[in-house]
């Protein structure tokens, strides 16, 4: 039996962790003084861009003002050391990233409602904003000419530099584990379909102000470093014009990936630097960046993505899909008692009525087929049953409680759907999607067998190496790993061919036995639905037209007529 893997051991990051902060040491002690600052602003960039590439890169949202969460990280440090507080210049930086991130929570309100061009509008704004004010209001301490003191152990130049590797390795560090985390798997959903999202039990508030928040403290921590740097805070260096550029190297260089987040914040500093060895002015350097991003957008890709595609294309097969019939079968599980209750279910959409005075049962441990033709109201049925279409009429009981809120805390309850159309994030591994979707710990076994069964690839596969039909079969695991009560299929068997319908079959029978879950299959395919369902719900223009045991429901005359034809069935 194949067993999922759990991709990166957890000892390699501190190994490239230590080996970075060794390259540190070797710079600080190898290059000259102009090098040394030259590199120290490639720190900060870096930090700066990691951010982006949480905010951006990750979680998909538009943020043109990351130069004002670094300024807000430099106001505090330089406030904190004006007012001689305690603590000294680590314990500021902490607090400057704290404080930023306070205010990327602020600024991500808006992103809970804006998308695309109008949020990038309003963080822009923000930053020209916070451009103007600090050119008028001045950084703490600057008209005293009140220096940042830095660790006396850091005191100068080389021995700063090294104290930024550090703070930078630690930040890639953490935005490594944030990522193959809880949060950074939300943050990947939530950029791909927030009602994907929504249906795993994962609020898409709190992913997107998460994603705010974590950029915002790397912001503030690049601004308080750039601080200790210079010794003086200055508005110059926080200006509107600079986060776009860094927005734009961001996506360029694929940002949300580490090691291309140190490589752009080479590019920050390399391309204006050799542009003055040229004689060249430096402002070009935004010229330069802009084309690259232009083209990045053009082409829908980013330097990361594409080299790591290539890569993946030269060492690894395709993923295939291995459904092949014949598994090793459990013992049913008799129906018992209506696990989902719906009673006058109505939606209406204006004037057209989409759903009227719908009633369904889904038995505990059964399976319920709804088929139905075109607009018939299949998909609105589930949309309203898991509360996508908050102003249906009609009552829903899950378990013989009421089931009422938002699509989330449906799901939490134990509710879950999938989609016609793809729901999967592409930028997760298999492994990183099932624990999104379970919202529990699942052992490696446990993965393993579950793609095993329904012949899924392996749990280190990237997704975006997985064909639709194999994806939608992975979203259907992931929910089965849940255990929810109920999950609703809105056609999953949709991309996969004739034959792999009538094996994906034989495994959707086991599911109430081997999971523990009941179905509601909405579904074309009759062969299918024969093969799994007992009892079939039939919709005709949004009302129950027959209801009841298989065999009766499609021999029904008024079934036949309406949905099927009076020969489809002989």
């Amino acid at each position: 039996m194949r067993l999922a893997e759990r991709g990166v051991r957890t000892g390699i990051p501190f190994v490239v962790a230590l080996a970075g902060i060794a390259a540190g040491y070797a710079l600080s002690v190898g290059l000259d003084g102009y090098f040394v600052y030259l590199g120290m602003s490639a720190v900060v960039a870096g930090i700066s861009l990691l951010g982006l590439g949480v905010v951006t890169g990750s979680a998909g949202m538009i943020s043109l003002c990351q130069l004002t969460f670094g300024a807000v990280g430099a106001w505090v440090v330089s406030a904190l050391n004006a007012a001689e507080a305690p603590g000294g210049f680590l314990t500021w930086l902490l607090l400057g990233g704290l404080a930023a991130g306070v205010v990327g929570v602020l600024v991500g309100l808006p992103a809970l409602r804006l998308r695309g061009i109008n949020l990038a509008v309003v963080t822009l704004g923000l930053a020209a904003a916070a451009d103007l004010a600090l050119v008028q209001l001045q950084f703490p301490g600057v008209a005293e000419g009140i220096s940042v003191e830095r660790p006396d152990a850091f005191s100068d130049d080389r021995s700063y530099f090294l104290l930024a590797v550090v703070v930078l390795v630690l930040c890639c560090l953490a935005v490594y584990f944030l990522r193959r985390g809880r949060w950074g798997s939300a943050w990947q959903a939530v950029a791909f379909s927030e009602r994907g999202t929504a249906a795993a039990g994962a609020s898409v508030r709190t992913s997107k102000l998460t994603a705010f928040a974590v950029s915002a403290t790397l912001g503030g921590i690049s601004g308080g470093l750039l601080t200790g740097q210079v010794g003086l805070a200055f508005p110059a260096s926080f200006t509107a014009i600079q986060s776009l550029a860094l927005y734009v190297l961001a996506i360029m260089s694929g940002a949300h990936l580490i090691d291309m987040a140190v490589f752009g914040a080479v590019l920050w500093v390399g391309v204006p630097e050799l542009l003055k060895r040229w004689g060249i002015p430096q402002d070009w350097g935004f010229v330069v960046f802009g084309v690259l991003g232009v083209q990045a957008l053009a082409g829908g890709g980013n330097l990361g993505t594409t080299v790591r595609q290539l890569w993946y294309r030269r060492s690894k097969e395709p993923a295939k899909l291995e459904l092949a019939a014949g598994t090793t079968s459990v013992e049913p599980v008799p129906p018992g008692p209506p696990v989902l209750v719906v009673r006058g279910l109505s939606v209406n959409f204006g004037h057209v009525a989409a759903l009227s005075s719908v009633d369904i049962e889904v038995p505990e441990n059964g399976i319920l087929g709804v088929i139905g033709p075109n607009g018939a109201g299949k998909s609105t049925l589930v949309d309203a049953i898991s509360g996508f279409l908050p102003n249906a009429d009609g009552e829903a009981e899950l378990g013989g409680k009421p089931l009422t809120g938002s699509p989330s805390n449906r799901a939490r309850t134990g509710l879950r759907r999938t989609f016609q159309q793809d729901r999967v994030p592409p930028g997760l591994t298999v492994d990183a999607y099932l624990r999104f979707l379970a919202r529990r710990r699942l052992t490696a076994d446990e993965i393993g067998e579950a793609l095993d069964f329904f012949g899924c690839p392996a749990a280190r596969t990237p997704l975006s190496q997985v064909d639709v039909g194999a994806r939608r079969l992975v979203e259907v695991v992931g929910h089965l790993l849940a255990r929810p009560r109920v999950l609703l299929l809105d056609e999953p068997a949709a991309g996969l061919p004739h034959e792999e319908h009538v094996a994906f079959g034989e495994r959707l029978r086991q599911v109430p036995a081997r999971f523990g879950v009941s179905v509601l299959l909405i579904e074309h395919d009759l062969d299918l639905v024969r093969s799994v369902c007992d009892t079939i719900t039939v919709l005709d223009f949004g009302r129950v037209l027959a209801s009841g045991p298989q065999a009766e429901v499609l021999a029904d005359p008024a079934v036949l007529k309406a949905y099927m034809g009076e020969t489809e069935l002989l």
